[in-house]
């Protein structure tokens, strides 16, 4: 058992390492769109993603994981390294 929850930190811990930069980007997509929502939102709730904060919040953090990805790669192939996992 202590070994599975070790292996499941040191993996956790590689791909944190590896991914930092998407990450980031995500949990700071993910802020920005609650933020949105809380302070400008729509109050007629008409509005399909800015009417609930978990609609705005998902879509802002999966715009922050593209961003994020986008420029991991882009830093990781500047760098000569590969995130392909195949």
């Amino acid at each position: 058992m202590y070994f599975v929850v070790f292996f499941k930190t040191v993996v956790m811990k590689e791909l944190l390492k590896k991914n930092y930069i998407t990450v980031i980007f995500t949990l700071a997509g993910a802020l920005g769109g609650f933020l949105y929502w809380k302070y400008i939102g729509c109050l007629s709730g008409t509005c399909m993603i800015q009417s609930v904060w978990y609609w705005s919040t998902l879509w802002a953090g999966t715009v922050g994981y593209l961003a994020g990805d986008f420029l991991q790669k882009l830093i990781n192939k500047k760098k000569g390294k590969s995130t392909d996992h195949n």
